[in-house]
């Protein structure tokens, strides 16, 4: 589907009959971003929440093409004509600027547009355009000149269009990605269990998923430890939540827990004992079928988190190792970061698994995977024994999987900057379009995540851990209750797709 969002940068001119215009020269749908909800909830700081709505009700059109009337700029509410960029950006749509003028100025109208364009600077490829109405738009040859923009014409007379109608999706962006990871979610209805039941941001988190159907959630807690937190920080538990007792379940499974670790000479004593621990319990249930998947890690550590998988659950068939991806919600699109959690020091025969593993869970989840191998060099820029692992990585992996993109070694902005990309590596497929970063260890992943996510302020979906035979997922002991209710869904999509 392509889609092309009609910006005004003019008070006066609606975006109505340009929108109607480019829709009958697409053979498009035209589609208004604004309602009567928009503003109370870009008052109430709720953007995310618009924008996700927004990428619903796209979906559900299903057009071959879409147009978009974007907001026009309003003297009162200056604020809202800004949102036209996170417009463009949550939708994946094109920008044609509106300018609607009589003024036959030439450089006057050329610096209007490019101030308009100013908004887009750090977000290439979003802008196609400019279509001007009034007497000014017998100068449009001209301000293309000036502007470096491609001219459309006016709202009654196009020009040639039909480059627009062949615009392919460039990203996925947050919105898009928050929708389908909730979408899944639903449609996959699995049954998560929660063994730090009476976490407060837990709890939380569990409410939210049985609210709005994301996930069937399990807390291994007492009822009164649940109703107590649930009390005190105002949540109110839905009917459906399940709360377990976790010493009502020891006893079940002490005996297949002793079978699973025979080899070890596990007895029912040692059994016992380790199950009194909820992760532990948790991780039996999801080994006996009793439930699709497990969450923890607001209390427990990574290891605490992972032993108890790796002995119960073990490897995926055909899995070396267990690695992990996240998510980073980046205002222009979505990036995946592996491995920033679980493996310190990376073999180049390690590192390559964690690329295809990374770039396999990419792909799941919408992104088309271009796969990056991090250094500090790029191609052959620098050398030494770190860049010649990287090096022997990515040639593994190209070895294993040729139809993945994957290269390296690349340095970040050479990996991410379109220009720094074509510039470092001209005329490869990944540089300056990476999709999945590989870092060459966790203390360049963990450092490079945390710094992106703190200082950017954007949000981290996972860790996801990869190469389990069951979804096992692990949390920040700094996760916020949306960390925990999208690591949730993570699991849940994780759970169906296992199960083919």
């Amino acid at each position: 589907m392509a889609k092309i969002l009609i910006a005004p940068v003019s008070t006066g001119l609606s975006a109505d009959a340009a929108a109607k215009a480019f829709a009958a020269a697409l053979s498009a749908q035209v589609f208004q971003a604004v309602d009567s909800t928009t503003e109370a909830l870009l008052a109430q700081g709720k953007s995310d929440d618009w924008f996700d709505a927004l990428v619903g009700k796209v979906a559900a059109l299903n057009a071959d093409n879409l147009v978009i009337e974007g907001i026009t700029p309003d003297a009162d509410k200056l604020f809202l004509a800004g949102k036209n960029v996170e417009l463009a950006l949550s939708l994946d749509a094109g920008v044609v600027l509106a300018l609607k003028s009589d003024n036959t100025d030439v450089a006057a109208l050329a610096q209007q547009l490019n101030l308009a364009k100013q908004l887009y600077t750090n977000s290439p490829g979003l802008l196609e355009g400019f279509i001007i109405d009034g007497a000014a738009a017998a100068l449009g040859a001209q301000v293309a000149e000036q502007t470096g923009l491609t001219f459309f014409g006016s709202s009654d007379k196009l020009q040639d269009v039909s480059a627009l109608a062949k615009r392919e999706a460039k990203r996925l962006s947050p919105a898009q990605f928050r929708y389908n990871l909730i979408d899944f979610a639903r449609k996959a209805d699995m049954r998560i269990v929660l063994p730090e039941g009476a976490e407060p941001r837990t709890v939380a988190a569990a409410a939210i998923c049985h609210e709005k159907g994301i996930a069937r959630c399990v807390l291994l807690a007492t009822r009164e430890e649940v109703e107590a937190v649930a009390k005190e920080r105002g949540i109110s538990l839905p009917d459906s939540l399940e709360i377990i007792d976790p010493a009502s379940l020891v006893e079940q499974y002490v005996e297949p827990m002793c079978e699973l670790r025979k080899s070890k000479g596990l007895t029912p004593e040692d059994a016992r004992k380790q199950l009194q621990d909820t992760v532990v319990l948790g991780t039996m249930m999801m080994a006996q079928n009793d439930v699709d998947g497990l969450v923890s890690g607001a209390v427990h550590t990574t290891a605490n988190t992972i032993r108890p998988a790796l002995q119960l659950i073990k490897t995926a068939p055909g899995a070396s190792l267990v690695s992990s991806v996240f998510f980073m919600l980046l205002p222009n699109q979505v990036l995946a970061f592996g491995d920033c959690a679980v493996n310190p020091n990376p073999t180049p025969e390690q590192l390559a698994d964690i690329a295809i593993q990374s770039a396999d869970s990419a792909k799941a989840f919408g992104i088309d995977p271009k796969v990056a191998m991090i250094s500090y060099s790029t191609i052959n820029s620098g050398s030494g024994p770190d860049v010649d692992a990287v090096i022997e990585a990515t040639k593994l992996a190209n070895e294993k999987r040729p139809d993945l993109a994957i290269e390296g070694p690349l340095q970040y902005d050479a990996a991410t900057v379109p220009s720094i990309g074509q510039s470092k590596a001209p005329g490869s497929a990944v540089a300056g379009q990476a999709t999945v970063l590989i870092f060459p260890d966790l203390n360049t992943g963990n450092c490079t995540y945390k710094a992106v996510q703190r200082s950017a302020n954007v949000l981290s979906v996972g860790p996801l851990l990869q190469g389990l035979r069951k979804p096992v997922n692990d949390l920040s002991r700094g996760a916020l209750i949306e960390d925990i209710v999208f690591t949730i869904a993570l699991t849940a999509v994780q759970a169906k797709q296992m199960q083919g």
